[in-house]
């Protein structure tokens, strides 16, 4: 795990009330984590994914992982790094934890 998924792991993921799985593998893929029960992906993407050919791989992935019925949440490091409480906040809101 890169030290921003071990961040976000640790600091928030580990204590939802609701089970994550990291390094989840779905079909071909091997996803960063996986709220299995809300069919909820999270990804963290590094600067590789900025390049042209890495986009076309995670759109086609997602699009994959979204007919599968998962719903794909994607951050940045940078979001990691300088915007970690409003990614926590947005996974609560998208996962409806507290609902």
């Amino acid at each position: 795990m890169t030290r921003e998924e071990l961040h976000l792991w640790y600091d928030f993921l580990k204590d939802l009330p609701l089970v994550v799985r990291r390094q989840k593998v779905i079909e071909n893929f091997i996803v960063d984590f996986c709220i299995p029960s809300k069919m909820i992906v999270i990804e963290i993407d590094g600067s590789q994914h900025y390049e042209e050919s890495e986009r076309k791989k995670d759109i086609a992935r997602d699009a994959r992982l979204n007919e599968l019925g998962y719903t794909v949440l994607r951050y940045t490091n940078l979001d990691i790094k300088r915007q970690f409480k409003a990614v926590c906040e947005d996974i609560i809101n998208k996962t409806k934890i507290f609902e």
